[in-house]
């Protein structure tokens, strides 16, 4: 975790927790997005914006950037030289940009390592989301780093997951490719609690992650 060492490398960034003019954050978005455009750093969106286009919309007050750990610096620097303030939050994992009270996440690795790899940008999609065109994660990979992500403070990424199967046309050979890596318990969860509540879930990929934590637990 980030521990600054005393009071003057504390930057304070205010919570992004109140309703705003969606103008504002729309352009910090497309200046936040030019800006990686302009120096040729591969990024894409995930969060909010990602539940948004793929599942529920819930109003989203924040912009989360998916980057490569070897970009998240440099695209702090650039954020910094835009005028927005910075922050590392945490070293390893997240920092943060701010601007017209919009809060910028820089994520560059997300629960149980998950990292921005060529599978998923090849994989994106470019969504609609409030009248511009967006780089957005692979619907698999959201619901995949939602569910692994979702804890007793954070239900509504469970939740956001559940949207997504609903919602998305899903590859499941992907989504079993991604659970193999990341967490087979947690999304096979995942898609027992979404068929306990109606959803239409193939069978074939609850069967293939139940054997697969099944003979684990066997060997």
């Amino acid at each position: 975790m980030f521990a600054p060492n005393s009071a003057e490398n504390v930057t304070t960034i205010p919570e992004a927790n109140e309703p705003r003019d969606w103008d504002v954050l729309l352009g910090v978005l497309d200046e936040t997005m030019q800006t990686l455009r302009d120096a040729g750093i591969p990024f894409l969106l995930i969060g909010g914006i990602g539940s948004a286009v793929f599942g529920r919309d819930r109003g989203t007050r924040d912009i989360d950037l998916f980057v490569r750990p070897e970009n998240a610096k440099k695209v702090l620097e650039l954020l910094g030289e835009r005028g927005y303030t910075t922050k590392v939050e945490y070293e390893h994992w997240l920092y943060k940009a701010f601007k017209h009270d919009v809060l910028v996440d820089v994520i560059f690795r997300s629960s149980r390592d998950i990292l921005l790899d060529e599978e998923m940008l090849r994989r994106a999609r470019t969504m609609r989301f409030r009248g511009r065109e967006v780089p957005v994660a692979p619907p698999e990979d959201l619901m995949v780093m939602k569910a692994i992500a979702a804890s007793e403070d954070t239900p509504r990424y469970w939740y956001d997951a559940i949207a997504i199967i609903a919602a998305a046309e899903l590859d499941w050979d992907y989504v079993l490719a991604r659970a193999r890596q990341h967490g087979a318990r947690r999304i096979l969860s995942l898609l027992l609690f979404a068929d306990s509540v109606d959803l239409v879930v193939p069978r074939g990929p609850i069967e293939t992650l139940y054997d697969a934590v099944s003979s684990r637990r066997t060997a």
